[in-house]
This record gives C-alpha cells, sequence and structure tokens, in this order.
C-alpha cells in the first residue's frame, strides 16, 4: 500500500489542505486526518498548560523545601511560567476549564522533579499540592521556607 501525503509529507499535505479549505473544494478534503490533527491541536495545548504547571510547582517546591538555595534564577522561572500560562489562558479560554485536571496533574510531576532536582526524598513533598491554583497563579506568592 502506497503511503498517503500524509503519512509521507506532512508539511505538504497540510498546506494543501489549507489551500482546499481557502477554495472551497470540501469534498477533496482528507477529513479523517483533518479531524485527527484538529484533536490532536487541543490535546497539545492541554499538555503545555500542565507542563508549563509543573515547572512552575516544581520551582515553588524547591523555593518552599530548599529555602538556602533561593535565588534570581528560582524566582525569574517562576515569574515566567505565570506569565506564560497566564498568556496561554488568555490565548486559549477553553483552556480554563481544564485548570483543576492539569493542575492535579502537574502537581504528581512537580513533586518527581523537585526530589530528582533536590536530591530529595520524594516523601518530603507533600502528596498533595500544599498551594492552591490561585496561589500558584499569583504573581506576588512564594511560599515560606521550611
Amino acid at each position: 500500500m502506497q503511503a498517503t501525503l500524509y503519512q509521507s509529507d506532512f508539511y505538504t499535505w497540510a498546506r494543501q489542505q489549507a489551500d482546499l479549505l481557502r477554495e472551497g473544494r470540501f469534498d477533496t478534503l482528507d477529513a479523517e486526518h483533518l479531524i485527527e490533527e484538529l484533536e490532536a491541536m487541543g490535546s497539545r495545548e492541554r499538555r503545555e498548560l500542565a507542563n508549563r504547571l509543573a515547572v512552575l510547582l516544581t520551582h515553588l517546591l524547591k523555593w518552599q523545601f530548599q529555602p538556602s538555595r533561593q535565588g534570581a534564577s528560582w524566582t525569574l522561572t517562576i515569574r515566567v511560567q505565570r506569565m506564560d500560562i497566564a498568556d496561554l489562558l488568555n490565548d486559549e479560554p477553553g483552556l480554563i476549564p481544564e485548570i483543576p485536571q492539569a493542575f492535579e496533574k502537574a502537581y504528581r510531576k512537580a513533586r518527581l522533579l523537585a526530589a530528582n532536582e533536590t536530591g530529595m526524598d520524594e516523601a518530603t513533598f507533600p502528596k498533595q499540592s500544599p498551594y492552591t491554583i490561585e496561589q500558584t497563579m499569583a504573581d506576588d506568592y512564594l511560599p515560606e521556607g521550611n
């Protein structure tokens, strides 16, 4: 079976599909793969939200549990992640209802990352996030060191 353009040259396939849409040639669209790609785009946005939250939560945990190492680089990462998450939610407001689930997933990952990056045992970090979503996203919030 010969590979389709979708399988062999995604870039050209995508451009071709865009041209077909512009021309109103809906009967020649690769609808099955277009649907797959649109669904995948939504999934990528959800993953980006969860990944940015994980980085932010990792740095909040490090800030709290390794106060002797607090520095400008951690502060910058925290600020940038908050800004990037806010921008993402502004650009994609449909992600807002996804925040609680993404936050929960992100915290589980952040706990592992914080343990790895600090050399501390994973059990050092609470199983549930010690921060609310609101605290995590607040520009002026930094947890107190332990």
